[in-house]
């Protein structure tokens, strides 16, 4: 059974804080708002979508780390190595958001042509714009067809 992520529900400390912070940024990234409340908002691209809510009060003291059971972080593909570039220019850096971890950079470890840059939400929460190549499959040579002669 070959599948596809349908939708991922993140809870957020302050949507009055993330609500914003993710409208821009799904927005920038061509998702559409399906769905908006005083605390969530889903989005959707036509593949998956992405659902923000405020978490429960009584869970708001159990900050989010990376590093815990759970969550690492969130990774958008995009089509160039440019689109990468230019999100950082037009969103990132409007935004003053810091880049992680020395990125943009090539990621090579983790597969051939990785480009990505890493920054965070509100919360912490790990987020990346990603660009890798898409490996071409190579087709079998068929060996040739001998055909018979009808007689």
């Amino acid at each position: 059974m070959k599948t596809s992520i349908h939708h991922i529900h993140l809870n957020v400390s302050s949507a009055k804080k993330s609500l914003p912070f993710y409208k821009d940024l799904l927005g920038y990234l061509g998702y559409q708002i399906v769905d908006e409340g005083l605390e969530h908002i889903g989005t959707s691209n036509g593949t998956t979508d992405l659902w923000i809510v405020q978490a429960r009060r009584n869970r708001l003291n159990c900050p989010f780390h990376g590093k815990d059971v759970g969550l690492n972080h969130i990774a958008f593909r995009v089509s160039t190595k440019k689109a990468v570039n230019q999100f950082i220019e037009k969103f990132l850096e409007p935004k003053k958001l810091k880049p992680l971890y020395g990125s943009p950079r090539h990621f090579p470890e983790y597969r051939k042509g990785y480009y990505a840059v890493y920054f965070e939400d509100p919360d912490r929460v790990k987020l990346e714009v990603v660009y890798f190549p898409v490996e071409k499959k190579r087709k079998k040579k068929r060996a040739p067809v001998k055909l018979r002669n009808k007689k």
